[in-house]
């Protein structure tokens, strides 16, 4: 049941629509005077201690049944050719049963001197811990929450006590975990209860992108109550809530339908170290194969550059620095929770050439 149920992700989250909701509010201001050059700008980034040429990752997509076994190895092929970090999906299966490991570890020998992501859900034992992360060398664990898709399952879990403390023993042990959100967005709240069991990094995950719950429904016929469809925190606001908490070295990876570069210099202006995308990757390997998949991301790379050399930043750190406005839905949002989204409009110099 489990590889019918990992094909049938893959198969409707290609037909899943992805609004990146939110990110159009997040504008960033026009230099005209950049004093900078194409060249120059380095977009480079650290996460965990891994250092990343680029800020994209191609984000834990499938794994675990003989039939996607393709997918993690094209997008591994992918992922080496650009200098992308790649994660897999959740290693369990994998775990459970020898015979689909293979369909993990082919990132790792497609992506040998990568940076790589296991994954595994929340609630995984440090032994599992490390048996997920040797099964691909990785160099950084996910662990996932994914509770409102659990719940649209009629085999999922109804069961999430003892997440936070199994999450606690894995950091304690000195594991480089990142803790993902599977599409329905990270609140502040639950940012700072992670961040005192230890971990500094998070990916938000937020509302817009991939639809898990919304998933489950069309794959078993289900009617979804519409605020349960709609449930979550959308990308752009879960992103300010969390780098707005001041939880000092908390590492925040922004995801949830971000399918373009000047949108990733945007999450990134507004703190993220790094940019999570799944649903635009997966459309475009299966729409171009490998060489369509390259040329997508190769496409984000180079309008992300452009968006960076046009506040005339050189730099993601000099990126964050620049004049940032929020505006529409999330500006209601933020000033809702809290968040000073004025300190972003009146950031600067614009320049420093």
């Amino acid at each position: 049941m489990r590889q019918k149920r990992k094909i049938d992700h893959v198969r409707l989250a290609l037909a899943e629509p992805v609004s990146g909701r939110g990110l159009h509010d997040l504008v960033l201001v026009h230099n005209s005077l950049p004093e900078a050059a194409w060249d120059e700008v380095d977009l480079s980034t650290d996460l965990l201690g891994c250092r990343l040429a680029q800020p994209i990752i191609i984000n834990a997509m499938t794994g675990g049944a003989s039939a996607v076994g393709n997918i993690n190895r094209d997008l591994a092929r992918v992922a080496r050719s650009l200098g992308l970090a790649m994660a897999v999906g959740s290693e369990r299966a994998g775990l459970e049963d020898p015979a689909v490991a293979e369909t993990y570890k082919v990132v790792r020998e497609e992506h040998p001197d990568g940076v790589v992501l296991g994954n595994l859900g929340a609630g995984a034992n440090l032994a599992d811990a490390r048996l997920a992360m040797d099964m691909v060398q990785a160099d950084i664990l996910q662990i996932h929450l994914n509770a409102p898709q659990e719940l649209a399952m009629a085999e999922g879990d109804r069961d999430f006590r003892g997440q936070l403390a199994a999450i606690a023993d894995l950091t304690a042990a000195g594991l480089p975990v990142l803790v993902k959100e599977c599409g329905f967005g990270m609140s502040r709240e639950t940012a700072v209860r992670l961040y005192q069991a230890g971990v500094r990094a998070i990916d938000i995950s937020g509302y817009g992108g991939t639809n898990f719950a919304r998933i489950e429904a069309r794959r078993t016929g289900a009617t979804l109550d519409p605020g349960l469809e709609g449930w979550g925190i959308p990308t752009a606001a879960s992103l300010l809530e969390v780098t707005g908490a001041g939880l000092a070295g908390l590492e925040v990876v922004a995801s949830g339908g971000i399918g373009h570069g000047s949108e990733a210099a945007a999450v990134l202006a507004a703190g993220a170290v790094a940019v999570g995308m799944a649903g635009p990757v997966l459309r475009a390997l299966h729409t171009g194969a490998v060489d369509g998949c390259r040329a997508f991301l190769a496409q984000v790379l180079s309008s992300l550059r452009s968006a960076v050399l046009l506040t005339g930043a050189r730099n993601l750190a000099e990126l964050r620095q620049r004049p940032l406005l929020v505006r529409g839905e999330t500006a209601a949002w933020c000033r809702a929770r809290g968040v000073d989204i004025d300190a972003y409009a009146r950031r600067g110099p614009q320049s420093t050439g």
